[in-house]
């Protein structure tokens, strides 16, 4: 009998060896996996927040090169300068939007692209290449707002943030206008 107890030990012994070595192969590739999603998640964090910025960089100069043009507010830099700088920050949204399209998934890839063809509207308008009226301008420039509250949505949920910032819980806000010309003011919120 002495014999099978050793065996039952050993094979003990190896059974909890086995149980210990696969515990802790498991760990620690759950481990890795974690390491890895957390990376892509500041990495696709960093690709948002940097498309957004470019983003509103285009919409910036855009309205400057507008007001500018309609004789609505004077910029100190000439026409052809503030163009420059709008195909400028234009070409780095673009750079920008590649990022996205690597990193984010479905949903904000979706949302990029609707935002991409909104603010192009504005950067079209301001720039000379589609005509339209003022409201035609504030509309283009509401669409891209909604737009960019879309995009922060879908890359809310696909970074696994709770909430959203545009729904029941949050009313649509419109465009800051400064008072218009004769004392009327527009619309805040």
């Amino acid at each position: 009998m002495a014999a099978a107890e050793q065996l039952v030990t050993i094979a003990a012994v190896l059974v909890g060896a086995m149980t210990t070595h696969l515990t802790n192969h498991a760990m620690e590739r759950t481990r890795k996996q974690h390491e890895l999603l957390t990376r892509w998640d500041e990495k696709k964090l960093d690709a948002y927040e940097g498309y957004i910025d470019k983003i509103r960089s285009c919409i910036f100069l855009a309205v400057q090169l507008y007001e500018h043009k309609e004789g609505i507010h004077a910029s100190p830099k000439g026409e052809h300068e503030l163009s420059v700088e709008l195909a400028e920050a234009s070409w780095q949204r673009g750079r920008a939007f590649e990022r996205i399209m690597l990193l984010g998934g479905d949903e904000v890839v979706e949302a990029a692209h609707q935002l991409n063809a909104a603010a192009l509207e504005v950067d079209w308008q301001a720039g000379g290449k589609v005509h339209g009226t003022l409201d035609e301008w504030r509309s283009r420039n509401r669409a891209v707002f909604r737009s960019i509250n879309e995009f922060h949505d879908a890359a809310r949920q696909d970074l696994g943030v709770q909430g959203n910032v545009s729904g029941e819980s949050h009313p649509e806000r419109d465009l800051l206008l400064p008072p218009q010309r004769g004392g009327a003011t527009g619309k805040n919120g």
